[in-house]
């Protein structure tokens, strides 16, 4: 009998993410590799990532922290609250843990303007959590726009004096997940492939290239219009949103093909311009998010 010859894996981003999270969950069940702990903190920002994770697929986020990993501290997640919230936190600083962050840190008033708990009598802020649990982690993500450059939370005029996660820990390796919010599958795609094979390969802004590779511009299925010269004056046009602010031709990640709410749409789908919200100074750095002047010449783009 002739060797059978197997159509080859596909390598669409989906495809991927998919594969890490199926293997990771076989190892384990097969004892080959074992759950490791994992901190979820929630710093300065609006919970919007950690929204965004509970509304994952593939797989959901319930089977990723039951089988993958062992989630020892949420403060958005967890029931206990208060000191005894903070106590479970000061457990896993003798283990191994790796730590995923969300939100900026605040720093006005030595951080007082982010405060996640109380302990021994004082209160616990974000800046200390961050440098406490930095500095302990095995690896660290940063999960979403604020937590890898300020994003909303550092916008001017950033009262809170807020900054990305990477400014108070200047020493230590981060890998950065950039997004407003982040999708489910760059952070379960990235946790799956920490724990099968280490930290990804990223880009020179530790993005992991896996989802982060390639300009939404060049994935657009409104490329064609651009091409002609055919673009949108108004929202709703079926042409090309250049000329109404679009910054797909500048943010990189995969939103084209991988899209959102479970494969459902994404902005450009539903005829609004990309916003450039998973692109590192965002959003002060990409505002106007909609201009009518089809006459202006963009030339930061």
């Amino acid at each position: 009998m002739e060797d059978q010859i197997l159509p080859p894996e596909s390598l669409t981003s989906e495809a991927i993410a998919s594969r890490l999270t199926n293997n990771v969950s076989e190892q384990i069940n097969n004892g080959l590799i074992k759950k490791q702990n994992l901190v979820y903190l929630e710093l300065n920002g609006c919970s919007g990532n950690i929204i965004s994770l509970l509304n994952g697929q593939n797989p959901d986020f319930e089977y990723t922290l039951n089988s993958m990993v062992d989630l020892r501290y949420s403060n958005s997640l967890m029931a206990a609250e208060g000191e005894q919230a903070v106590e479970k936190l000061m457990e896993v600083l003798e283990e191994d843990f790796i730590l995923a962050v969300e939100g900026a840190v605040a720093l006005k008033n030595n951080g007082l303007y982010n405060v996640i708990g109380r302990w021994e009598g004082e209160p616990f802020t974000g800046l200390q959590a961050a440098k406490l649990l930095g500095e302990k982690a095995s690896h660290i993500l940063a999960v979403g726009a604020c937590a890898t450059h300020g994003g909303v939370s550092a916008a001017k005029p950033n009262p809170s004096e807020s900054v990305g996660l990477q400014s108070v820990l200047p020493e230590k390796k981060m890998i950065k997940l950039t997004g407003c919010p982040v999708h489910p599958d760059w952070f379960l795609g990235t946790l799956a492939h920490l724990l099968l094979y280490g930290e990804p390969e990223t880009d020179n802004l530790d993005r992991p290239l896996m989802f982060y590779s390639t300009l939404i511009h060049d994935r657009c299925p409104r490329r064609p219009f651009f091409d002609r010269g055919i673009f949108a004056e108004k929202l709703g046009d079926k042409a090309c949103l250049f000329k109404l602010g679009c910054r797909g031709p500048v943010t990189r990640v995969d939103c084209p093909t991988r899209q959102w709410n479970g494969h459902v749409n994404w902005p450009i789908g539903a005829s609004t311009p990309c916003i450039g919200c998973a692109q590192f100074g965002f959003p002060d750095a990409m505002e106007p998010f909609i201009n009518y002047d089809t006459t202006r010449i963009v030339e930061d783009e």
